[in-house]
């Protein structure tokens, strides 16, 4: 009986010694496991403080400048100050190359050789020259002729085609004579040997209408190539964006007043006039105030541009005559006063709303939805039209009084 008690106390005293054991292993291994969890818990911790210390910074630099007879400005976000410098630099040098080969005004513009060549011989030009007049010719197919790249020679009439000439009324019969010159299905372009011949003697181009909404994509694609990750180029009334800014918010554009009131027209003979609409607008920027801007919306990686009779004009006999003539009548398009459009490029943009300006709002209206584009249209009796896209998107701040 001893013996046997003395046996079951042995193993009784022997699964007390093994829980123990069993109870410090598992006291053990859940030490180790708090502790390897706290240890990697520390390591997070300090590489997340780690990372933050070596986050960069960005910020908003802007620089503006006077290039194809207007203000220029060129915003792009940046952790450096020498970065951006070289990003703006890279832009506006793009916009000065095509400033060089598409002014109307300059002796030395591959424009200018092509319109001295008309009716004689090819002219081989740049390969950037050969690509905007590819895409002028695109856009006068897509409105019809509405919008037409050989209207140089009835602006010149008007006195639109030269800075320092004196705008007037010309003659019924002088312009029925011209409008044969105005047909841009007579531009024969030689892709393989980038060469422009114009079939009439006395033909020219105007690439006024689609030039700074070109230039802005060159830009902005000349700035996409320095790694900036957000900017914003403005060519007057031409602007396009990508990217977010600091804030993580879109570019934020007002579109100007067409007839702001008690505000009197600027001096048309202004090399300096043209606007539209005003980049980034936070209720002052240059040449628009918070009375300036009718509308505004958020430019979501798109370009915006705005054609308005505004822009360029004379008064004759309590008359406005401006600068956007319809191709078939030699006249200053008579229907609208506005016309903003957005699209995925500048050229587009550009382009399409001067072809919209001369349509009017009935036909502009169709024409935009038809091709998935948003627009604004302001009418001569500055009734406001939208198209069914641009609903919900833009805000518009004041409506427009007749006076």
């Amino acid at each position: 009986m001893k013996t046997s008690s003395g046996v079951r106390s042995q193993k009784s005293e022997d699964r007390k010694i093994r829980n123990w054991e069993d109870k410090k292993i598992g006291i053990l291994n859940f030490s180790t496991s708090q502790l390897l969890n706290f240890t990697l818990l520390l390591f997070t911790f300090h590489f997340s403080l780690s990372l933050m210390g070596c986050a960069k910074k960005y910020n908003m630099y802007r620089e503006s400048r006077i290039l194809m007879d207007t203000f220029c400005a060129i915003t792009v976000v940046s952790p450096s100050k020498e970065e951006a410098k070289d990003a703006i630099d890279a832009g506006f040098a793009e916009i000065k190359k095509l400033e060089n080969l598409l002014n109307y005004f300059s002796s030395e513009s591959e424009i200018t050789a092509i319109n001295r060549a008309a009716g004689e011989n090819p002219v081989r030009i740049n390969r950037e020259t050969l690509e905007i007049i590819k895409k002028a010719v695109e856009i006068a197919n897509l409105t019809n002729g509405a919008f037409d790249p050989t209207v140089g020679s009835v602006m010149r009439l008007w006195g639109f085609s030269s800075q320092d000439s004196e705008q007037s009324v010309p003659s019924e019969d002088k312009i029925k004579s011209t409008l044969r010159l105005i047909d841009y299905k007579k531009i024969k372009i030689n892709t393989s040997a980038s060469e422009i011949f114009l079939e009439e003697k006395g033909m020219e181009l105007d690439l006024g209408g689609i030039a700074k909404g070109y230039a802005a994509d060159r830009a902005i694609d000349a700035i996409k190539a320095k790694g900036i990750k957000a900017a914003l180029v403005a060519i007057a009334g031409d602007i396009k964006g990508f990217g977010l800014k600091p804030d993580m918010q879109h570019w934020k554009v007002g579109v100007q007043n067409p007839r702001p009131e008690g505000n009197p027209p600027k001096s048309p003979h202004s090399p300096l006039w043209k606007r539209g609409v005003g980049e980034d607008f936070k209720g002052e920027q240059e040449g628009l105030s918070e009375e300036d801007i009718f509308a505004t919306l958020y430019l979501k990686d798109k370009a915006i541009s705005t054609s308005g009779d505004y822009q360029r004009f004379f008064i004759k006999d309590g008359k406005r005559y401006h600068h956007i003539i319809d191709p078939k009548t030699g006249y200053p398009a008579p229907e609208v006063i506005s016309v903003s459009v957005i699209a995925p490029e500048g050229y587009l943009a550009d382009g399409i709303s001067t072809g919209v300006f001369v349509l009017g709002a009935d036909k502009g209206i169709r024409l935009l939805e038809s091709m998935g584009l948003e627009g604004i249209i302001v009418d001569a009796n500055k009734k406001i039209f939208l198209t069914k896209n641009l609903k919900g998107k833009i805000n518009l701040k004041k409506e427009l009084r007749n006076g």
